[in-house]
This record gives C-alpha cells, sequence and structure tokens, in this order.
C-alpha cells in the first residue's frame, strides 16, 4: 500500500515578495514582478529586465556571519524552509530527526559566487580565493545547509533537472515517503542566477524576451505576442509527510500530494518535442498515480514560459492526455507575474497550486491580450476566478528534454 502525503507547509521568496501572503496577494492581484535589472549594468545586454527578489535580507534567517558564507540560492532555500517549518508548526525531536530528510534542487547552483571568484582569481591570484568558496555555491548545500538547521538525518539530495528541478524534487520527495525512507521530507527548488553571463547566455539563445521598456507586460503566455521567457530568482519549499505522521500530532493538512510523473522527450537539448509528447507522458503519468479519473481534474498551473513552442506544445500536450475535458479545465501560468525562477520555479508553482487549493482561488494568467492561434484553452486571463478545485496538476519542463508533473487535491480524510 502506498502511503498517503500531506503538505502542511509551505514558504515561498519570489519577485512578488518574500513571505507566503505577500505572493499570494500579489498573485490574485495579477501583479507582475518583472523590472529593470539592478544587480549589475545591462546596459549592453539585449535583454536588460528581470524578476529580482527586492525586500529578502538573510539575517532575518541566518546569523550575518553565516549568510556571508553562502550564495544566495543557499540564503533563499534557508529562508523558504524556515517558514514552511513555521506554517507546519513542525518540531524536529530526536525521534523524528532520523525520519526526516530533505531534497532541495537548484538548476544552475552558485553561479554570482562562481562568477564572483573567478574574477578574484584572475585579477588577484589563488590566495584570494576564500575557503567557503565551493562550499557557498554548490547545489547539494542548499539541502545541506537545511539539513544542519534542523537536525534531519533522513535523505538528503539535491536534484538538478533545469526548469523541472523544483517539480522532480517534490515528486521524489513524495516516493521517499511513499516507500517508508522518512516520514517527514522538507522539499522544493532554490535560484538566484541574475547575473551577466546568465543574462547574455540565455540571450545569446534567444530564449528570453527583449521587451525592455515594458518589463510588467514582456512574460505573456499563451499569448501572439509573446517573445521569450524572463530571467527571475526565488525558492518555493514544501513540507511533505506522511499521511499517519500528520494526523497523529493534529497538523493543518494544506492539500495532499497524490501523483508524480516524469519522463524525457529524447529529442533535442533545448526544444521541447513537437505536439508535447514528453509532457503528455508526464502528466499521464502522475494523473495514473493519483487514481482519480481525468473529470476530476480542475485546474492546471502550466509550465507556460511565454516562449513559442513551450506554450503551444503544452496546450497541445493536455489536449492529448484530457480529451474533451480539456476544455473544461482552468489553467493559469504564474510565470506571467514572477518570470522563470529556473531550478526554484516548479516548487513555487507547486506552493501557489496548493494555495489555489486550499483557499479556492485560481490565479490569473496576465498580459494574455490576444491568444495566439492554437493556445485556445481556458488560461484564465487578467482576473483571478473563485474555484472548489478537487484536483490539479502542475507542471515543469526542462532543457535536455526532462519533464516533471505533480497531482494535488483537496484535504479529505476519508481513505
Amino acid at each position: 500500500m502506498k502511503r498517503r502525503v500531506a503538505v502542511t507547509g509551505v514558504g515561498l521568496i519570489t519577485p512578488l515578495g518574500t513571505g507566503v501572503e505577500k505572493n499570494w496577494e500579489a498573485l490574485i492581484a495579477g501583479r507582475s514582478g518583472i523590472g529593470p535589472i539592478t544587480r549589475f549594468d545591462a546596459g549592453a545586454l539585449a535583454t536588460r529586465i528581470a524578476g529580482e527578489v527586492s525586500d529578502f535580507d538573510p539575517v532575518d534567517y541566518m546569523p550575518a556571519k553565516e549568510a556571508k558564507r553562502v550564495d544566495r540560492f543557499i540564503q533563499y532555500a534557508m529562508g523558504a524552509a524556515e517558514m514552511a517549518m513555521e506554517m507546519a508548526a513542525l518540531e524536529v525531536d530526536d525521534r523524528l530527526s532520523p525520519r526526516i530528510g530533505v531534497s532541495v534542487g537548484a538548476g544552475l547552483g552558485g553561479l554570482p559566487t562562481l562568477e564572483h571568484y573567478h574574477e578574484v582569481l584572475l585579477k588577484s591570484g589563488p590566495r584570494r580565493v576564500s575557503p567557503f568558496f565551493i562550499p557557498g555555491m554548490i547545489a547539494n548545500l542548499a539541502p545541506g545547509n537545511i539539513s544542519i538547521r534542523y537536525r534531519a538525518k533522513g535523505p538528503n539530495l539535491s536534484v538538478v533537472t533545469a526548469c523541472a528541478t523544483g517539480t522532480h524534487s517534490i515528486g521524489e520527495a513524495f516516493k521517499i515517503i511513499q516507500r517508508h525512507d522518512a516520514d517527514v521530507m522538507i522539499a522544493g527548488g532554490t535560484e538566484s542566477a541574475i547575473t551577466p553571463l546568465c543574462v547574455a547566455g540565455f540571450s545569446a539563445m534567444k530564449a528570453i524576451s527583449t521587451r525592455n521598456d515594458e518589463p510588467e507586460k514582456a512574460s505573456r503566455p499563451f499569448d501572439k505576442d509573446r517573445d521569450g521567457f524572463i530571467v527571475a530568482e526565488g525558492s518555493g519549499i514544501l513540507i511533505l509527510e506522511a499521511w499517519e505522521h500528520a494526523m497523529d500530532r493534529g497538523a493543518t493538512i494544506l492539500a495532499e500530494l497524490v501523483g508524480y510523473g516524469s519522463s524525457a522527450d529524447a529529442y533535442h537539448v533545448a526544444a521541447p518535442a513537437p505536439g508535447g509528447e514528453g509532457a503528455a507522458t508526464a502528466m499521464r503519468l502522475a494523473i495514473e498515480d493519483s487514481g482519480l479519473p481525468l473529470d476530476m481534474y480542475d485546474y492546471v498551473n502550466a509550465h507556460g514560459t511565454s516562449t513559442y513552442f513551450n506554450d503551444l506544445y503544452e496546450t497541445q500536450a493536455l489536449k492529448t492526455v484530457f480529451g474533451d475535458h480539456a476544455a473544461r479545465l482552468q489553467i493559469s501560468s504564474s510565470k506571467s507575474m514572477t518570470g522563470h525562477m529556473l531550478g526554484g520555479t516548479g516548487a513555487v508553482e507547486a506552493a501557489y497550486t496548493v494555495l489555489a487549493i486550499q483557499r479556492e482561488i485560481i490565479p490569473p494568467t496576465i498580459n494574455l491580450d490576444e491568444p495566439d492561434e492554437g493556445c485556445d484553452l481556458d488560461y484564465v486571463p487578467h482576473t483571478a476566478r473563485p474555484a472548489a478545485i478537487r484536483t490539479a496538476i502542475t507542471n515543469s519542463f526542462g532543457f535536455g528534454g526532462t519533464n516533471a508533473c505533480l497531482a494535488l487535491a483537496r484535504f479529505t480524510d476519508k481513505p
């Protein structure tokens, strides 16, 4: 028997704000977090806009000395984990310590730290490279530091699957609990890679928007005038618990994680497979894993990147999987407001999906002024919509053709 898995806490740090309520207020209001890049002089770049986190102070979540030793993506993960643990009201004692694990990934890891110390090496030589350089920037030090903070001695891993990282991290944590390898998992994704090299690299691929004069309108999933995604940063963390563990301690259950699917396109290093073949497989597997019928699904938090092929093929994949029911789905892309947080985005969107289920409101897709040909489903344009969501999926697709999907359901104490 597969164990049921509850979501009992979420933590959010995004361009919409630091904290769950700040995020939710902005999300439901349809407020964009995209603006001009302030971290560095972007004047020479084709894209000069991004989704920066503007209200985060690491010393709110860790000692200043510790904060200076780690890259910003680790700081974000630590902050979001603290929020999630507080919401879950979870205390780690000697009994729980060996049974709680961490699964938190990053797509690019500590790119800002890497760029900084490369410059230090070239200008000042190897003696000026800090001993904290490596432990401060490698991807698995996000879950590593969270584990140390909470004495989480169970499974500890850092998934790296580009834009699907956060979703895979949560999905793998879900399976760890289901197979009894842990009772609780701190799971999610994190990223902070708004650097000259990152933006220049995505710009060279012609993957990101150049709508520099209208940053708030630049991310426009499914719209005919979309011209690429927006690089952003942030972190989302979920607390997953075995159902009986959550019930025994009287935890507030926000939603139930009921399914997980993953697949590969085996097609191209960056472009999705035509027709969304791999995406459809991941969705189908998550739905089959849930054991719930297609007509129980009401909402899709779409990957919806604001790139031409991704939005078109995701739409086609939804039609392939859901058939006639696809026309009745309510679909939205929160990337229209947050931008694309790379390794953090899937976890943030999973958290948004949990909140949409719990609070019975579907976030909108902003900037959807004229849907593109072939993008003809209900994308909840412009305005949030009250809805009693029974079951939802959230999608993430990454470079290399990696796909992940989570299925989440409304809380019920029925078996």
